[in-house]
Order: structure tokens, then sequence, then C-alpha cells
């Protein structure tokens, strides 16, 4: 098992997650954060921390497309270890809305750190 970031994250990305993962498996995109599969250790502690509810087990079902996105963008993107404040200003109401990934995923890397 792994956890992965689902489209949720898009434009929210909010990287309260990215401060309590002890294995720094977080990679940033332009506007969302992806896991890498192979180096989460399954620990379930960002899950809980990600106020727009993004970061979920890959046992759930009908996460396969997520698990994909999560392994191709954690090779190409920067890695990411803290929040240096780079939460978009209007995450806040993003939050929630469907259908994110067709109206803004953008495969152009992050800042990272």
């Amino acid at each position: 098992m792994t956890y992965v970031v689902t489209d949720a994250c898009i434009r929210c990305k909010y990287m309260d997650c990215v401060e309590v993962c002890p294995v720094d498996c977080f990679y940033e995109g332009e506007n969302m954060l992806v896991i890498n599969p192979s180096e989460c250790i399954d620990c379930g502690v960002c899950e809980p921390e990600c106020p727009a509810e993004a970061i979920l087990p890959d046992t759930e079902s009908n996460l396969e497309q997520w698990l994909e996105l999560n392994t191709t963008f954690s090779a190409q993107w920067p890695n990411v270890t803290r929040n240096a404040g780079q939460t978009p200003a209007d995450a806040d109401a993003m939050k929630g809305e469907t259908g994110k990934y067709d109206k803004y995923f953008s495969p152009e890397p992050g800042a990272g750190d």
C-alpha cells in the first residue's frame, strides 16, 4: 500500500502534508503535489493533515489513475520537504471543486526546495 494525491489538491496545494512526512516523499508541481509511491512508507501521517482531503490510500477503489499520475510526476518534479508559504491565495475557494484535473492540471514543475 501507498498513499496518493488526487485532483482535490489541484490549485489548493496547502502543503501541510509535506511538513509531517518522515521520508520526504512529496514532489511539487506548479499547482499540486504528488507522492512518490516507491518512497512512501505507508505511515499515513500525511492523510489527516490535508485540508483538501486530497490524500488517500491506494487501496481505495478507482485510484489507479492517481497512482499512475503520482508515479509519473514524482519522477519529473522537484522534491519538496517544507511548506515555504506557497499555498495559492485562492486555495480555500478551490477546495471541494470537482473536475479540477480537466480544468486546471499543469504538468509543469513547481519550485521544490
